[in-house]
C-alpha cells in the first residue's frame, strides 16, 4: 500500500497545500489569451515538482491547486521549489507576463473517500493561502513544528490571524525571502529564536568536588523560575544535562537545541564565601549580552540558590525579554541529601528500564523521608509508579494507588504545582479512565507552566488514545521543542504517528531516536509496530530481537516479538514465547494484555477477546489506545472487542 492507497472512510495525519495564482480574473478579463498561456505554463511547471516531491494533486480548479502530502517536510520542501521555479522563470520575462502564486501548508487530519479529501485540515490550509504574499508561502503552527529543525528556511510569525469558519486560534508562520516585499531568499541557515533558551549546566570551580551539587541545583532552580517568564520558551533539564562537560561551542550547542539565547555560569566555593557568575550568551554571536556575579557568604544554600535564580529571572525579563513573570510555589528542599536523592531518582525515571524504575521509587522515598514537605518528590515517586505500570513491571491496581496518594501529598503541598497536575492528568488518564478529568488536569498544568514539557508529552498520550491525531502532534511537538533530546519524547512523537497510520514516517522518527541512544530499550520495541503494519517482517523482528536483548527479556519486548513471529507466520517460536509468559505468570504479574497481543498475531479472535476482557479487569493502561490502535483494526466491527470498547466509555468522537 502506498501513502495514499486507503479506505473509504479512513482517516489520516497529511499535509495539505493549496495554490492560488495571485490577479487571473482580472488578467483573463485583460487578455484571456495570454491568461490561458499562464495558466498552462503554472500547471506545468508545479505538476513537474508536485511528482518529485510525492505530492498527491487532489484537484486542479481553475488557477488553484489542491494538492495532498504524506509528509509536512515534503510539502515544504515542494512549496520552496515551486516558488523558487517561478522567480526563475520571472526572471527572464516582461514584468506584465509574470507568474505570481500564494501558497497555504496545514497538517492535520483529513478524511478520505476514493479520491476525495476533505476535514478541518482542507479548510484550515485554504484559508491560510490568502494570507501569504504573492509569490510567498505560509504555513500554520503544526507544520512550522514538524519541520523548523529540519529544514534551514528562516520563518516569521505572523501571529494569529481570524480564519473564516477556524474557531481555534492559530499561530502562523511566513518562510522569510518568499513574497513580493521580501527580497533576497533565506538565508542558509535560519536565525535562531531569541525567545528559546537552554540553561546550561553550571560548572562547579570549587576546590572541593563534594559541591558539585551545589551547581547542579543552581540549574535546576533557574531552569525553574526562567520557566515561569511568558512568551520564553525553556528547554528541559533533561536535554541541557547531556552537556554538562560536553565542551562543545555555545554556536553548537544553539543549533542542536534550536536556541538563540543560552545561560551559562559558573559556581566557586572556598571557605564560607561563594561566588556565582552567570552570563547570557547569543548564540548566533557567542557573545554575552548580559552577565553578573553573585558574592555571597555560605549560610543556607538553598536561600542562596532561589535568591540568584529569581534575581536572573527577573533580570532576563525586564532588561531582555519583557515577558511577564509568575511566581510558581516553592517546591524545593532545604536538605541537601534529599535533593540529591531527587536527581537520582529523576535520572534513573529516565532510563525506564525496570532496575532503574525500583531503584529511582529508592531515592524519592528516601528524599520524602529526609523533607516529607518536598512536593517535587512526591510528585517523582507517582510518575515513577505509573511508569512501572505502564511498563508493566508492576500490576496497575498495585501501582497507581500508590501513585495517586502520592501525587495528592504533592498537591496538598503546593496545589498550584504544574508537576503534580500532570501527574494526577496521567492517573486518571490511564488508570481512572476519566477522560474529561483527565484533559482537564493537562490543561491546568500546561497554563500553569508552559514549559513544562512533561505536560505536553502526557496531554499528547492522552489526544492520540482520544483519536484527536492533528492536536496530539502538536503536543507532542511542544514537548520536543522543550526537551528535544529526550529519548521518551522522541519515541512518542513516532508512536502518534503510528497510530495515525503514518508507518514510514514512524520509522524515520525512530530511527532518529536510535541515533540518540541506540541503547535506549523502548524504542526498539515500537520499532517494531509500523514495520509490522507493513508487512516487513524481517525489519520488525530484528528491531524486536534487540528489544529482548536489551530488556534481558521483558514481558512486553517478548509478547511484541511473539505477535511478530506469529504474524510472520514463524508459529513454534511464537508458541514457545506464549509458553514462556504463561509459567513465568505463576511466579509474577504477567499482563493479560500482551498475552492478548501475543494471540492477536495468530489472528486468534476468541482468545483475542478472551484476554482482553482479563486486561479490563486488570486496568491495563494500553487499553486507552487499544480504539485506536492498528494492530487492533481487524476486530472493529466484531461484536464483542465493540463492547468492550463501549465498557471503558470513550468520548463518542473516539470510538
Amino acid at each position: 500500500m502506498n501513502d495514499f492507497e486507503l479506505l473509504d472512510g479512513e482517516r489520516r495525519l497529511a499535509a495539505i497545500m493549496f495554490t492560488d495564482m495571485v490577479g487571473f480574473t482580472a488578467l483573463a478579463q485583460r487578455d484571456e489569451s495570454l491568461a490561458i498561456q499562464l495558466l498552462e505554463e503554472q500547471r506545468r511547471l508545479i505538476r513537474a515538482l508536485l511528482g518529485k516531491y510525492k505530492g498527491r494533486e487532489v484537484e486542479a480548479i481553475g488557477d488553484a491547486f489542491f494538492v495532498e502530502f504524506a509528509s509536512s517536510l515534503d510539502a515544504v520542501h515542494c512549496a520552496v521549489a515551486i516558488q523558487s521555479t517561478l522567480r526563475d522563470w520571472n526572471s527572464q520575462r516582461p514584468f506584465e507576463d509574470r507568474v505570481l502564486i500564494r501558497i497555504g501548508i496545514h497538517l492535520g487530519d483529513v478524511l478520505h473517500r476514493g479520491r476525495e479529501v476533505s476535514g478541518d485540515a482542507v479548510n484550515i490550509a485554504s484559508r491560510i493561502e490568502a494570507l501569504a504574499l504573492p509569490g510567498g508561502i505560509c504555513v500554520t503552527a503544526q507544520v512550522y513544528a514538524s519541520v523548523f529543525n529540519k529544514v534551514e528556511y528562516e520563518f516569521e510569525t505572523i501571529g494569529m490571524p481570524e480564519l473564516k469558519n477556524v474557531f481555534t486560534p492559530m499561530e502562523v508562520y511566513r518562510i522569510a525571502g518568499y513574497g513580493e516585499d521580501g527580497s533576497q531568499p533565506a538565508p542558509a541557515r535560519a536565525a535562531l529564536p531569541k525567545g528559546r533558551i537552554a540553561v546550561l549546566p553550571f560548572v562547579n570551580i570549587s576546590p572541593d568536588q563534594v559541591d558539585e551539587y551545589f551547581a547542579d541545583g543552581m540549574t535546576e532552580e533557574l531552569i525553574s523560575s526562567i520557566s515561569m517568564i511568558s512568551g520564553l520558551k525553556v528547554i528541559a533539564r533533561t536535554s541541557v544535562m547531556r552537556y554538562k562537560r560536553a565542551h562543545k561551542p555555545i554556536a553548537e550547542i544553539g543549533r542542536e537545541l534550536n536556541v538563540g539565547s543560552i545561560l551559562e555560569g559558573s559556581v566557586r566555593k572556598v571557605g564560607p564565601k561563594i561566588r556565582i557568575s552567570v552570563q547570557l550568551v547569543e548564540t548566533s554571536k557567542e557573545v554575552p549580552s548580559w552577565a553578573h556575579k553573585y558574592d555571597r557568604e555560605v549560610k543556607d544554600v538553598f536561600a542562596i540558590q532561589s535568591e540568584i535564580a529569581q534575581h536572573v529571572a527577573e533580570a532576563l525579563k525586564d532588561h531582555i525579554f519583557g515577558g511577564k513573570h509568575r511566581e510558581e510555589p516553592r517546591t524545593t528542599t532545604f536538605s541537601t541529601e534529599a535533593y540529591i536523592s531527587y536527581l537520582r531518582g529523576r535520572q534513573l525515571w529516565n532510563k525506564r528500564t525496570e532496575e532503574d524504575l525500583k531503584k529511582a521509587v529508592s531515592f524519592f522515598e528516601k528524599a520524602i523521608s529526609l523533607d516529607g514537605n518536598y512536593a517535587r518528590a512526591y510528585v517523582g515517586l507517582a510518575d515513577t509508579y505509573a511508569a512501572l505500570a505502564l511498563l508493566e513491571f508492576m500490576a496497575p491496581n498495585e501501582a497507581y494507588p500508590r501513585a495517586k496518594e502520592a501525587v495528592k501529598k504533592a498537591l496538598a503541598l503546593n496545589p498550584g504545582l504544574a508537576a503534580a497536575h500532570t501527574s494526577l492528568g496521567l492517573i486518571k488518564f490511564q488508570y481512572d479512565w476519566d477522560w474529561t478529568g483527565a484533559e482537564d488536569e493537562f490543561r491546568e498544568a500546561i497554563s500553569t507552566n508552559f514549559n513544562y514539557a512533561l505536560a505536553h508529552h502526557f496531554y499528547a498520550d492522552y489526544l492520540k488514545a482520544m483519536g484527536r491525531f492533528e492536536e496530539a502532534l502538536t503536543e507532542i511537538e511542544k514537548a520536543r521543542e522543550l526537551d528535544p533530546l529526550s529519548l521518551a519524547i522522541n519515541t512518542g512523537v513516532g508512536h502518534v504517528l503510528y497510530l495515525a497510520g503514518q508507518y514510514e514516517r514512524a520509522i524515520e522518527e525512530y530511527k532518529r531516536v536510535v541515533e540518540l541512544d541506540p541503547s535506549f530499550m523502548a524504542t526498539h520495541i515500537w520499532f517494531g509496530r509500523p514495520y509490522l503494519e507493513l508487512g516487513m517482517f524481517v525489519e520488525a523482528i530484528d528491531e524486536l530481537e534487540i528489544a529482548v536483548n536489551l530488556s534481558g527479556e521483558s514481558t512486553i519486548a517478548l509478547a511484541m516479538l511473539g505477535h511478530g513471529l506469529a504474524s510472520a507466520g514463524r508459529s513454534e517460536r511464537a508458541l514457545q514465547i506464549l509458553e514462556k509468559l504463561k509459567q513465568r505468570s505463576k511466579d509474577q504479574y504477567i499482563p493479560s494484555y500482551w498475552i492478548a497481543v501475543i494471540y492477536n498475531g495468530f489472528r486468534d479472535r476468541e482468545q483475542v477477546i478472551a484476554w482482553l476482557r482479563k486486561a479490563f479487569e486488570e486496568r491495563s493502561s494500553w487499553l486507552v489506545w487499544s480504539n485506536v490502535e492498528p494492530r487492533f483494526a481487524w476486530l472493529r466491527d466484531d461484536p464483542e472487542f465493540a463492547a468492550l470498547m463501549r465498557a471503558m466509555n470513550f468520548p463518542e468522537k473516539s470510538v
